[in-house]
């Protein structure tokens, strides 16, 4: 089980991405009306955090305060 701050969803101010990150290092994102649009494993170290889609492609951000996450050249926000 993966602890650490960030757990929980992650949305951009328009809605249209929803990323929720998971407990056990797993994420769940949608895209518009397209539930579980990308799907895989996570790891985060320090406010860095890395992504390995299942499709095979990875990816990365920044969690540049609590509640901001910069993911592949968009802001998401944490939804409370």
């Amino acid at each position: 089980m993966t602890q650490h701050p960030y757990i929980g969803m992650w949305v951009t101010a328009d809605g249209h991405i929803r990323q929720e990150l998971l407990p056990n290092g797993r994420y769940d994102e949608a895209r518009g009306t397209r539930k579980s649009a990308y799907q895989g494993r996570y790891e985060v170290r320090g406010n860095h955090i890395d992504y390995w889609d299942d499709a095979g492609f990875t990816a990365d951000g920044t969690f540049v305060e609590n509640d901001v996450l910069h993911h592949g050249g968009m802001i998401f926000y944490r939804e409370r």
